[in-house]
């Protein structure tokens, strides 16, 4: 390994038509600082500018997932909010393409922020999940009290945001905030496995349906149903549509173009 791989915050893979992004900060915890935000909003460029890519997977270097952001880089006035995307350079406009939290350890603060910034999460048994900032004086400002109200009944957003308490993955899965639990060290597999099968599907629909679902707050019913129609007019008439059907007539695997 080069040094420049080491020490880079970042660290991208393409696995077939899947990106990996693994947090490399793990002397902190794989905490987010400055540089980290700038390196994660590249590769979430990377992933939404790439054809050949078609879901992205966000996992944590040596066994645990991220624990925030990196208060020592905080006291000394680093800006771990990137202009256009957010805190940790993912959280305020998140990838286009579906993207997997992959969660080993603990996914705690800002380090759950990026995983609620993911369409799913895939967490290991045992991994701590919680928002604490409370207890350091700080609030969740990463995007966690709008994502948790989203996926949570507002008394356990409330418990988790006031006491500053963690979760185990386990209950996270009991409440619906994660997709699956697995085995210590198996999250990042199986967070391929479900990224996989995303993967396989045409990359039109799936990115209509990510915009859709996350825009749909926003809108009213009459809003929801005018909206869509934008959607339908550009992906039902494109050649994947056609291909897909066909490809489901004919008894065989699609070939998509992306258009």
């Amino acid at each position: 390994m080069s040094d420049d791989t080491q020490t880079a915050p970042i660290l991208t893979e393409r696995r077939d038509n899947v990106l990996i992004i693994t947090l490399n900060r793990p002397e902190q915890r794989n905490s987010v600082n400055a540089q980290l935000t700038q390196a994660m909003a590249a590769a979430i460029d990377e992933l939404d500018g790439a054809d050949e890519l078609s879901a992205g997977v966000i996992t944590g270097a040596e066994g645990f997932f991220c624990s925030g952001m990196d208060l020592k880089a905080f006291v000394a006035g680093e800006n771990m909010w990137h202009p256009e995307r957010g805190f940790a350079g993912l959280v305020q406009k998140p990838a286009q393409k579906p993207l997997i939290a992959a969660v080993e350890g603990f996914a705690v603060a800002g380090g759950l922020e990026i995983a609620l910034a993911c369409d799913m999460i895939v967490a290991a048994e045992g991994a701590k999940l919680g928002i604490p900032e409370v207890k350091r004086s700080l609030f969740s400002a990463g995007g966690g009290l709008r994502q948790l109200p989203r996926k949570l009944p507002l008394n356990i957003v409330m418990e988790l945001a006031l006491t500053g308490d963690v979760i185990p993955a386990e209950r996270g899965y009991e409440l619906g905030l994660v997709n699956r639990v697995t085995a210590k060290g198996g999250a990042l597999d199986a967070a391929l496995e479900l990224a996989g099968v995303v993967a396989a599907n045409g990359p039109l629909g799936l990115r209509a349906t990510k915009e859709i679902v996350i825009q749909q707050y926003a809108w009213t019913d009459e809003e929801f149903w005018k909206n869509q129609e934008a959607y339908t007019a550009s992906v039902f008439a494109s050649e994947d549509a056609r291909e897909g059907a066909t490809a489901f007539a004919e008894k065989r695997p699609p070939v998509w173009r992306g258009r």
